[in-house]
């Protein structure tokens, strides 16, 4: 059921090409019904009458595609791998807060038992028709599927993924999960692990979106990767190979051939933490916004104020600290997920990186919808799309966020 419809008066939007100083929306019965430049039109609109439309003026904040989180595992005290409905609503909660309206399930390396027990809930997310659009009492965003993270890493390029776990491609294994599990939206692996091709071939074959992560591969096996399947490389630079010496010569690694081929898109932990602004200058330089998704790869730290925190599940989670707007292996060995939410990801990108607003929009909403195969209802506004809006003020925080023109944010 879908509440009133609402004309969004006195904004600046964020269109898929330009920005618009002031302007107006109509989200009626989940999608934008119409929207366009200066003061809204009087009388009828869209075929809706002013007496049945609830006016919200704006007063020249920001108007945005809602973001869509391609890599989070978790936010506000609870991890995807904690295994209760209760903890995913949490996280979904959380990131609306924040102006995402889409997000992924990401697991990581763990035991099959803990794999298994993440994929049962999203079973009775699915279920308990958690994502229904104008469900009562529904204040979260969408969760759109899973992100599985691992376990097939290099133990060379394990960074916080716990190395109990790590195993190769197993075919028995995967395909029983891709089978029984129609929800599993992407997949990262390490592609030059014995049986990596396969199973990139594999999962791209069943409409999964296969990314290379937590790899040593190098210049040749990236290219080979490519044709078997592979079409994203997860958190360009962290827990990945560079160029290094072998019998005196150099080759490349994963990060040159990410910033090199034209097939692979990257997506990016833009905290200001993971890499500085002249490093994400770089990646925007050499991908651009159509190949370039931003993210928060978040873990149950985001949206808090905390020094200490797990990684993974509460039973099985790796111990990590909280220092300088980052999380951390205890040992400073390598950072572990971060504890970003995606209007921080936007500042960082535009205020500190100095990328524009268009362009780091487009790398939260519209890049990340096409990956998804999602393009043509989200990611931009555009009449006939879902009416999920992030508004911001002067400052790019969130002030409130809609999913299928219900406000999610604030409850």
């Amino acid at each position: 059921m879908f509440d009133r419809p609402i004309l969004f008066a006195h904004a600046r939007l964020v269109l898929a090409d330009h920005l618009v100083p002031d302007g107006w929306l109509l989200a009626a019965d989940g999608i934008i019904a119409a929207l366009g430049e200066g003061p809204p039109p009087q009388g009828s609109i869209a075929g809706y009458q002013p007496d049945s439309i609830d006016l919200t003026d704006l007063a020249g904040a920001w108007l945005m595609p809602g973001f869509i989180e391609l890599h989070s595992h978790g936010a506000g005290g609870a991890d995807f791998m904690d295994g209760t409905l209760e903890a995913w609503e949490t996280i979904a909660s959380t990131h609306a807060a924040h102006g995402t309206t889409t997000l992924l399930a990401t697991t990581l390396a763990s035991s099959p038992q803990s794999l298994d027990r993440a994929l049962q809930i999203w079973s009775s997310w699915q279920a308990e028709n958690l994502n229904q659009p104008g469900r009562p009492g529904r204040c979260h965003a969408t969760i759109w599927g899973l992100h599985l993270e691992g376990p097939y890493f290099s133990p060379e390029q394990a960074g916080a993924q716990d190395p109990r776990y790590l195993r190769h491609p197993d075919p028995a294994e995967y395909r029983r999960l891709i089978r029984e599990t129609p929800g599993i939206r992407r997949w990262s692996a390490a592609p030059e692990l014995p049986g990596g091709l396969a199973f990139g071939e594999y999962a791209a074959s069943h409409g999964i979106l296969v990314s290379m992560a937590h790899t040593n591969a190098l210049y040749e096996e990236v290219v080979a990767a490519v044709k078997h399947g592979y079409t994203l490389v997860t958190h360009l630079y962290s827990g990945m190979s560079t160029v290094r010496r072998i019998d005196g010569l150099r080759h490349g690694g994963v990060v040159e051939s990410a910033l090199l081929l034209d097939d692979l898109s990257v997506e990016v932990i833009a905290d200001g933490k993971h890499l500085p602004p002249e490093l994400l200058q770089l990646i925007f330089r050499c991908k651009g916004a159509g190949r370039t998704a931003l993210v928060t790869d978040s873990m149950r730290a985001a949206g808090q104020d905390v020094t200490a925190s797990l990684l993974g599940s509460l039973d099985d989670g790796q111990p990590v600290i909280i220092r300088e707007g980052v999380a951390r292996m205890p040992d400073g060995s390598a950072l572990a997920g971060s504890v970003a939410t995606s209007d921080r990801i936007l500042r960082t990108m535009h205020l500190c990186a100095g990328i524009s607003l268009l362009d780091t929009v487009t790398m939260m909403t519209a890049t990340p919808a096409r990956m998804l195969g999602l393009l043509d209802r989200k990611g931009s506004l555009a009449a006939g799309k879902d009416a999920d809006l992030a508004i911001l003020d002067d400052d790019f925080h969130v002030c409130q966020t809609y999913l299928a023109g219900q406000r999610i944010f604030p409850a």
